[in-house]
């Protein structure tokens, strides 16, 4: 044997260790056409190649897939075209799927799931998938880490039948739909199916169990059997208009209803092969759904997504520079929301126009440019505001990446006489990343540093800095964690719940897996989680909050799974607080609270028509006792309809004179799928602790690929008067029917 030969196979045997099979699908170019049908008539598909002999990926990972999945690749100058044959393990079954909607969403159901890292930077792909009724869904992946984004939306084509003992998927994705880099002959890819009467998760290239099913770290290779070529011109032109009529019975009880037409629409500009510019003029958002609310008993502001369309692809290159909870650099959601200070409430601001230039220069280096212009509200003399983002990321190493980021806020109005508003403030943050994630997945972390400064500037303590960094092997898993947040740090189109404090989490965590019995996976976890901060009356730093626990996650055979936590929480108040957030006698500042909690959470086989889950709490709080029983069920009339009821119960028992309270949420969420072009979503929830009672419904109509017709009927109560009795009375009312129209030039 040559050394060279040695060298070779002792190279490949380390590649085999660490990065998985990296298998390769050459793809050849057709020059027939491919009807998408979900049938296989056409002759190219017997002349292609085959990927198949899936990996298991759950309930074991060591073994060959039980149910065996056949994949095909062909393109031509328009169309990237997928055939999918999965065949079953009986010759007679029912199919297990969310609903016809796209953007499904769930891991116990039947689909299959194409990932295509374009520019094999095993940080960014785009993902697209189709169940068993061949509804669809598209995401996009960002961070390497498995996470996906449904929320992106764009036009591709896909069909599904079900045949005795296999059911067939076939696709077309429009090259325009994707970013690659011209002149490349390889990409990134990799399969996962989703077998809902094996209960078994399978992969094409290998992925370990510890990782998520989507991770970039373990792909194979899409080898193209000649360089791509640019698609042409790509410009998408999204022009809408929406009818409005709404009244506000709280503040106009004697007014009439309030009616009025908005006109706008975006547009969507390749910029070369790996940039997009999205412009938006007269933006309105008023289909998107409404946020599921919680029951708030924390101190601080709560987080809730973006799902605005026009932020979201590429988002990662503007939402993730910061701290996710802590000290995150830009908020998107601070676009399009003031805070009035003369009402003391947060209310919509009109954006007026907006542009969003994001992607790839090249396989190394992200671009992401952003300015947004709000309309000024007369009623309060607020003016309007420029924001202004630029975002620069370089990948480093196999998977990792550094980056920068400069977020500007200012307003270019003349003064109008509001005591509030300076017409000189302007708000500006500079903020530097690292993201580390190894080639083989086992390390990741992130370091970050923010600097803030305005026209009210202090001059001290307007930074922020946070390590991260984990260890996650097969067996362990160890993470270390810190975060600073100057007191007089202000991101004000960020997310600082926070200022003054210093953060330690520390966490130990082991992994087993069972060989037999009715457990598949089990975790132990050590949590440590402490928080410095300086009290308002001396300056002294002391210990604010810490948590301590012991948790327990247990994931059985048939999918079902269980947490159960016990552990100790500690708080130092450096301000009065109401722990029930009810407006009742609170705490007194530089008090401070030991108690101890036990936490659970069961979540049965969503395989089911009829799946629940149930949450239970119990422990110490504050100065008194919280007990809490929550959960939700579901069922499911497949494929058209299903049917959720979530409850959340809190009960919280003060000593006197500080208020006990019994907090009641509910919400109740029925989504019909006529067709796979026909939507009807009603979404009821019931808040004791906001004292509303909301309904949101949605009638969605999708007569073309990505153009709709929305119809938006969304009310609201209040349920206590003045004497705390309960009522029904009407706070406001909006009905909205909005047209939209995706038009290729």
């Amino acid at each position: 044997m040559t050394k060279k030969l040695l060298f070779t196979l002792l190279m490949g045997s380390a590649v085999l260790t660490s990065y998985g099979q990296h298998l390769i699908y050459h793809i050849q170019k057709t020059s027939s056409p491919v009807r998408i049908d979900g049938i296989l008539d056409e002759p190219i598909w017997d002349e292609l190649e085959i990927a198949q002999n899936f990996n298991q990926y759950f309930p074991n990972d060591s073994s060959m897939a039980d149910s065996k999945t056949e994949i095909r690749l062909t393109y031509d100058d328009q169309f990237l075209y997928f055939s999918a044959k999965m065949y079953n393990q009986s010759e007679d079954r029912n199919y297990v799927v969310s609903s016809l909607r796209r953007d499904y969403e769930g891991d116990q159901i039947d689909g299959i799931s194409f990932l295509f890292d374009t520019f094999q930077d095993k940080t960014n792909a785009f993902q697209f998938g189709v169940n068993s009724y061949g509804a669809q869904r598209e995401g996009l992946m960002a961070g390497g880490f498995g996470g996906t984004s449904w929320s992106w939306d764009n036009k591709w084509y896909a069909e599904a039948k079900q045949y005795p003992g296999f059911w067939i998927a076939e696709g077309a994705i429009p090259f325009k739909s994707l970013r690659f880099k011209e002149g490349k002959d390889q990409w990134n890819i990799n399969f996962y199916r989703q077998d809902s009467e094996a209960g078994e998760q399978s992969t094409w290239n290998k992925i370990p169990r510890n990782y998520s099913i989507n991770s970039l770290a373990f792909t194979g290779i899409l080898q193209w059997d000649q360089p791509l070529k640019k698609p042409g011109s790509n410009i998408s032109i999204i022009p809408y208009t929406a009818a409005e009529v709404s009244r506000d019975y709280q503040n106009n009880e004697q007014s009439e209803p309030d009616s009025k037409i908005n006109f706008g629409g975006d547009a969507k500009v390749a910029i070369g092969s790996g940039l997009n510019l999205d412009l938006t003029v007269n933006p309105d958002f008023s289909q998107v759904e409404v946020d599921q609310q919680v029951t708030n008993l924390d101190r601080f502001e709560l987080f809730f997504p973006e799902k605005r369309q026009f932020f979201l692809e590429n988002a990662d290159l503007f939402a993730d520079f910061g701290h996710p909870y802590y000290a995150k650099t830009f908020f998107s959601r601070r676009i399009g929301i003031v805070n009035d200070t003369i009402n003391r409430v947060l209310r919509p601001n009109k954006i007026l126009y907006g542009a969003r230039l994001s992607g790839k220069l090249d396989n190394n280096w992200r671009l992401g440019l952003l300015n947004m212009q709000t309309e000024s509200i007369e009623d309060i003399n607020l003016p309007g505001f420029n924001y202004s983002v630029a975002a620069l990321q370089r990948k480093v190493f196999a998977r990792s990446n550094v980056g920068a980021i400069f977020v500007n806020k200012q307003s270019f109005d003349e003064p109008n006489g509001n005591p509030d508003f300076d017409p000189d403030h302007y708000n500006r943050v500079l903020g530097f990343d690292y993201n580390l994630a190894s080639a083989d997945n086992k390390w990741i972390g992130k370091t970050m540093y923010q600097q803030s400064w305005d026209s009210d500037s202090l001059d001290s303590e307007e930074y922020a800095h946070a390590f991260w960094l984990a260890y996650q092997g097969r067996k362990w898993r160890v993470e270390w964690a810190h975060t600073i947040v100057g007191e007089n740090f202000n991101a004000e189109v960020g997310f600082v719940p926070r200022n003054g404090l210093f953060r330690i989490e520390n966490i130990l965590a082991r992994n087993f897996y069972p060989k037999k019995g009715i457990v598949n996976f089990h975790q132990t976890q050590l949590y440590l989680e402490t928080l410095w901060g300086d009290t308002a009356s001396s300056g002294e730093t002391v210990k604010s909050d810490q948590v301590m626990s012991i948790d327990e996650y247990l994931q059985f055979q048939n999918t079902s799974q269980l947490s159960v936590s016990v552990g100790k929480r500690y708080t130092y108040l450096f301000i009065p607080f109401d722990p029930t957030n009810t407006d009742g006698q609170q705490l007194l500042a530089d008090s401070e609270y030991s108690y101890r909690f036990i936490w659970t959470e069961y979540t049965s086989d969503q395989r089911r028509t009829l799946s629940y889950s149930l949450v239970g709490q119990a422990g110490e709080y504050f100065n008194g006792n919280r007990y809490r029983l929550g959960g939700g069920l579901n069922y499911r009339l497949q494929p058209f309809a299903a049917f959720n009821v979530n409850f959340n119960y809190n009960k919280l028992v003060m000593p006197e004179p500080y208020n006990s309270a019994d907090l009641v949420l509910i919400g109740s969420r029925i989504d019909l799928t006529m067709t796979k072009k026909l939507f009807l979503t009603s979404f009821l929830q019931y808040n004791t602790q906001a004292e509303n009672f909301n309904i949101n419904t949605r009638l969605q109509w999708r007569f073309k690929p990505v153009s709709d017709l929305f119809i938006v009927y969304t009310d609201n109560y209040a349920t206590m008067d003045d004497n705390q009795d309960f009522v029904l009375q009407e706070k406001n009312r909006a009905l909205v029917v909005k047209l939209t129209y995706w038009l290729n030039l």
